[in-house]
């Protein structure tokens, strides 16, 4: 018998399955630095020059001319973005770390001839009551690069927009003259007015807390007042760090600042020292807040556990008449008697109510 061709195989399942398999996701596209690049201006003698700069053209400009300086913006740059500015502008790498990735302390260090500043910022955050708000403060960050022909300034968060400092300083060529450290200063002074703003605001939620605390009859959730309490904490976070930072710059030790500069950064020290001292009010009141509302609660219970006794006693009346007379003896006095069942249920009634009246004048019904 003849032999049969062999039969051909059919392709399995997984063979007709597409393949990931050579197709994985490939390196990330770099986003070109300019994607970050709020502003980036060149100012001589305090003017700004017309036309646009690149981050890599306008320190060139400024460098070609050997006068002016350039101050550029950035907005949350990634790692790579970072990179090309650190590239022009030769700043190290551990100031481009904390420039990306943020989350840092208020801090002031230096890197050869770059002063690196760090701000926190913090915004309000609008609510209809203290005690339904889930979120009272937002913070955010600015860093500042500072050296002699330049100032870079670095944010995150998207209520901490620079353009209404940079339009003042323009308005005001003779400051802006001073230089880079005219642009620090003016950030500075910019992130402690907002503290100012918001102490003030937060100051009217404390004020409603403690009357809605110390109300008659009106109970607040102690959560609430964890709540604002957590606010308070972290706004003092942003802002108590802040102190050594500023001190550093009123003094001029390894930042070069100028005289004149250093008399405008004395106030903006003055108003964050106001700051400081209004959040530890807070911290305080809140602290006591959280006492009073623990002892109202308290308080509360104990009136509550009074009402509870009052009504077992009254209660026990009834019930030892009610055991005493269910025992199964025939030889119980007035058992048998036609009028017992009246007279006892009138006994119970009376003392029940002269219990009532009792812890009714003793206030605790």
């Amino acid at each position: 018998m003849p032999s049969l061709p062999p039969r051909p195989s059919l392709p399995s399942l997984h063979s007709l399955r597409p393949s990931n398999r050579g197709h994985a996701a490939g390196p990330k596209v770099p986003v070109p630095t300019a994607r970050a690049i709020v502003d980036c201006a060149v100012y001589v003698d305090g003017v700004r020059l017309p036309g646009k700069y690149t981050h890599s053209a306008a320190i060139g400009e400024v460098r070609k001319r050997g006068e002016g300086f350039v101050w550029l913006g950035l907005h949350a740059p990634d790692e790579g973005q970072m990179n090309g500015v650190a590239e022009c502008y030769g700043l190290h790498e551990l100031m481009v770390e904390d420039a990306v990735h943020a989350h840092q302390r208020p801090k002031l260090e230096r890197y050869d001839d770059v002063a690196f500043l760090v701000l926190r910022t913090v915004s309000y955050v609008e609510h209809e009551s203290v005690t339904t708000a889930n979120e009272i403060v937002e913070s955010g960050e600015i860093m500042v690069f500072l050296a002699r022909d330049f100032v870079i300034t670095v944010r995150h968060g998207e209520h901490s927009g620079l353009a209404g400092v940079r339009h003042r300083l323009e308005a005001n060529t003779e400051r802006l003259a001073l230089g880079p450290s005219a642009v620090l200063h003016a950030v500075a002074d910019h992130v402690v007015d907002e503290y100012l703003a918001v102490t003030g605001s937060i100051e009217r939620d404390v004020d409603v807390m403690e009357e809605e605390v110390f109300s008659p009859n009106h109970h607040v959730p102690i959560e609430n007042i964890y709540l604002l309490k957590r606010e308070v904490v972290e706004l003092r976070r942003s802002v108590t760090p802040l102190s050594t930072p500023l001190n550093q710059l009123v003094q001029g030790a390894d930042t070069p600042i100028p005289k004149a500069v250093r008399r405008y950064l004395r106030d903006v020290q003055d108003h964050h020292t106001t700051v400081a001292e209004r959040v530890a009010e807070f911290d305080e009141v809140l602290s006591s807040l959280v006492d009073a509302a623990l002892a109202r609660v308290t308080m509360q219970q104990n009136m509550d556990m009074r009402k509870i006794s009052a009504w077992v006693a009254i209660a026990a009346v009834p019930t030892m008449v009610a055991g005493i007379y269910g025992m199964n003896f025939d030889n119980i006095p007035e058992l048998h008697w036609q009028y017992g069942y009246y007279i006892v249920v009138g006994i119970v009634a009376s003392v029940c109510i002269g219990l009532f009246a009792t812890f009714r004048r003793n206030n605790w019904l």
